[in-house]
């Protein structure tokens, strides 16, 4: 290790605080400092160089310095860095509304800017309550949601989006929500087929909301697959029937796309795997390419229109944040739109993750250790087992997915653990021999792994 390493190490350890980490594991370890990005790859301040296959986050989907972002950045910082969206406007926001707005499903028409995707989802929830109020249907402020859902990390996410490992310290802050189980949870926990499993979960889904329609604001879910879950996916047609419910009951349907939109499923949004389009939608991540943050929600007219009024009738959504619509941002995420047209993204995509699948299927799955492997898209989840005929899994304390993660990085791959499921989500760019390195160092990290326990 260099001096240099050494000393931003004792610097880490000495005043960091990282996010989903036992910061007394870390401060023992020797963490992996990035310094530089080029295309799919991290490179470290001692020149070692990573595969990014979990897209810095799920957010990086052009590759690390992409010259076209690096431009569209530097030439807005020649305009201006930052103006309040609250009183004012500027180009950048404006034209990435009108671009959005034309990219997103019929008839989500107007965009109001965050900072996260968790803002995005704050923001979607007051809307929606707020847009019952307005019309007098003042019960109206629960929410529905999938069991094992993630929204987010606020107060309001987390209320949407309850996991009783992430969030039981703060329960007590959390608002109530009306969890409906998901089709994979009757799969996993009942041994069902995918078929019956979806059958149980839109009953349920049907006579939740049929039963609270009068008190139900929304109902909120992460479209095709539940990332943070352990990548749990979604039957075809599971979207659009509880879209259906919604609908027949008069409840708004909220789509959080922030994982799962931008092309990550094999479809720039997952909605459009089921032709669904909802009443408000949330995106974030990969809206500027893993560049700045910056997260969108979008509404439809009718929803717009019932906050419109004299300014005396109080009826404006009183909410924003000091960056809200930064220029920056807004600047780079028109250029990540550019690109996907030029280099025609949604076209190539589909050939790599058909590709991933075959390879998944018999070179991974084959594996004696992996239990099953989840994916929809290039959102991919391989969950890992001590005995896969009888089912019986890991003790927590060996954090056996961890263990691969650590092999996969020593052997220059960059992947993710949740529990005992790893994580895989590249850069929508990667090249077939980079994607093939990948899916390659996984299966022999596992198997290294796995083999000696």
């Amino acid at each position: 290790m260099s001096n240099k390493y050494e000393t931003l190490k004792r610097m880490d350890h000495a005043h960091l605080w990282h996010p989903f980490t036992q910061m007394q594991e870390w401060m023992g370890e020797d963490p992996c400092i990035i310094a530089e990005g080029e295309g799919s790859y991290l490179i470290d301040v001692d020149g070692n160089r990573y595969l990014d296959g979990v897209s810095s986050l799920w957010c990086n989907l052009f590759g690390h310095r992409r010259p076209e972002l690096d431009e569209a950045l530097k030439a807005q910082t020649d305009r201006i860095a930052h103006s309040t969206f609250l009183g004012l406007s500027h180009a950048p926001g404006i034209e990435l509304a009108a671009r959005l707005a034309a990219l997103v499903p019929e008839g989500l028409t107007r965009v109001f800017y965050s900072d996260s995707g968790a803002t995005a989802v704050e923001v979607a929830l007051k809307l929606a309550v707020q847009y019952w109020q307005l019309r007098g249907e003042t019960r109206r402020t629960l929410f529905a949601r999938l069991e094992e859902s993630y929204h987010g990390d606020t107060v309001g996410a987390m209320s949407v989006g309850y996991s009783d490992l992430f969030h039981h310290f703060h329960r007590d802050l959390l608002f109530p929500a009306l969890a409906v189980k998901p089709p994979y949870a009757y799969q996993r926990e009942q041994g069902l087929g995918e078929a019956e499993a979806m059958e149980r979960s839109v009953a349920e889904a049907r006579d939740t909301v049929s039963r609270e329609k009068d008190r139900l604001a929304a109902f909120i879910m992460e479209p095709v697959m539940q990332g943070a879950a352990g990548m749990w996916p979604q039957p075809a047609g599971y979207v659009k029937a509880v879209r259906g419910i919604c609908a027949d009951n008069g409840v708004l349907f909220i789509a959080d796309e922030v994982a799962t939109g931008f092309g990550h499923t094999g479809r720039m949004w997952a909605c459009e795997h089921d032709g669904v389009g909802p009443d408000l939608m949330c995106v974030g991540k990969g809206i500027t390419g893993g560049y700045l943050p910056l997260a969108a929600t979008f509404a439809t007219e009718e929803i717009f229109s019932a906050f419109l009024g004299e300014y005396g009738e109080f009826k404006s959504f009183f909410h924003g944040h000091t960056y809200t619509g930064n220029p920056l941002g807004c600047a780079v995420a028109l250029a990540g739109l550019d690109v996907f047209e030029k280099d025609a993204l949604m076209e190539k995509v589909p050939v790599k993750i058909a590709w991933l699948e075959d390879r998944l299927r018999n070179d991974v799955l084959a594996l004696p250790h992996v239990r099953e492997i989840r994916q929809r898209g290039f959102m991919t989840g391989m969950e890992l087992v001590r005995d896969k005929e009888r089912g019986e899994r890991y003790d927590p304390g060996l954090r056996i997915a961890n263990q691969v993660v650590l092999e996969a990085r020593r052997r220059g791959v960059i992947v993710r653990p949740l529990g005992d499921t790893l994580i895989m989500l590249p850069p929508l760019t990667i090249s077939d021999g980079e994607l093939e390195t990948l899916v390659t160092v996984v299966r022999d990290s596992i198997r290294q792994v796995t083999e000696a326990r």
